[in-house]
């Protein structure tokens, strides 16, 4: 099979290698997958790039996320899956072999029907981005007829998050960077889009709420935003973080934020426990066969591009994601 793969960690130019790897077999319970798109994201490049430490096999075929069909099963899994179109999650997390390949074998549990007639870039969003933005709107329960506040709108797990707190019922206030980034927001759905570069943020967050406070954050910067989420969020508000590249070690106002009964939910979409994973893959599940969300996809690659696939995420400008298309 055609693969990318990486025996170092160090700069994609460097140690991405592109060429034939023998093609898997699936062991006990899993299941092997065609996979015909792959998904490119942040941690997948900080990976490679060794932000996360040193390499811990002898080769890693990156990325997580990817979809495409179940060609072949393991003993003890249904042979009726053979030919099920599916999109995958945590296939390189804590493993090898992820997405960025021809093939990949992995738990059957973690190869999740695609609704029907949903395209294969668009099903390579869904481990991540769309799962990160599910987790974030509803693990503290249902939105119908709360405020969210989605910080970073115009990103690939902001994208997401806007959908789905429109779809839970809620209304959304989006912040973003900029005008093009404002339009993406707005084209999620975002109620009200605010640029934070421009003025006092906080306040007119609180304005495009009709003068009331948030009940919740999906955040993308906790350390670097935490002054105007502390000014924003009303009693008893949730701040779900996924994010806080700017500030990894911030400090907590611990005072104001318990006096205002607030919680902060550290998040990694990786880690969720296997009932908080079925609930993300029911409600992703409900909201797409609802036509409740669209795909933002920047750009598109070919398997033997993926070097450029990992620069054009690494440079942070991409509005909307990267995949890999796999013929």
């Amino acid at each position: 099979m055609r693969a990318v793969w990486y025996e170092e960690v160090g700069p994609a130019v460097q140690v991405l290698k592109y060429g034939e790897l023998a093609d898997p077999a699936p062991g006990p319970g899993e299941v092997r997958v065609r996979v015909r798109a792959s998904g490119v994201n942040p941690s997948d490049v900080k990976a490679r790039a060794g932000s996360r430490g040193a390499i811990t096999y002898p080769r890693v075929i990156p990325h997580s996320d990817g979809a495409g069909e179940i060609d072949a099963v393991g003993e003890g899994v249904d042979a009726g899956r053979i030919g099920e179109r599916v999109w995958l999650w945590n296939a390189a997390w804590q493993r090898a072999d992820g997405t960025c390949a021809e093939r990949v074998c992995l738990p059957a549990r973690q190869a999740v029907a695609l609704p029907g007639g949903m395209d294969w870039q668009a099903g390579a969003c869904l481990g991540i981005p769309a799962s990160t933005a599910c987790h974030a709107v509803f693990a503290d329960g249902d939105v119908d007829g709360q405020t969210i506040l989605v910080t970073g709108g115009a990103g690939a797990v902001g994208h997401y998050a806007i959908q789905l707190a429109r779809w839970g019922g809620a209304r959304v206030i989006a912040t973003v960077s900029g005008e093009e980034k404002a339009e993406a927001a707005k084209q999620a759905g975002a109620h009200a889009v605010i640029n934070y570069r421009v003025g006092d943020v906080a306040e007119a967050i609180i304005a495009a709420n009709g003068g009331k406070k948030v009940n919740r954050i999906v955040e993308v910067e906790f350390g670097g935003n935490l002054a105007v989420s502390n000014a924003v969020l009303g009693a008893g508000g949730v701040i779900a973080a996924y994010g806080s590249a700017a500030n990894m070690t911030p400090e907590i106002p611990f005072r104001p934020m318990m006096f205002n009964h607030t919680t902060v939910r550290m998040m990694l979409v990786y880690l969720l426990s296997v009932q908080e994973r079925a609930k993300v893959i029911d409600r992703l599940t409900r909201a797409l066969d609802s036509g409740a969300l669209c795909h933002a996809i920047a750009a598109k690659f070919d398997l033997s591009d993926a070097v450029e696939a990992h620069l054009a995420v690494e440079a942070g400008q991409l509005i909307g994601n990267a995949v890999i298309l796999i013929d």
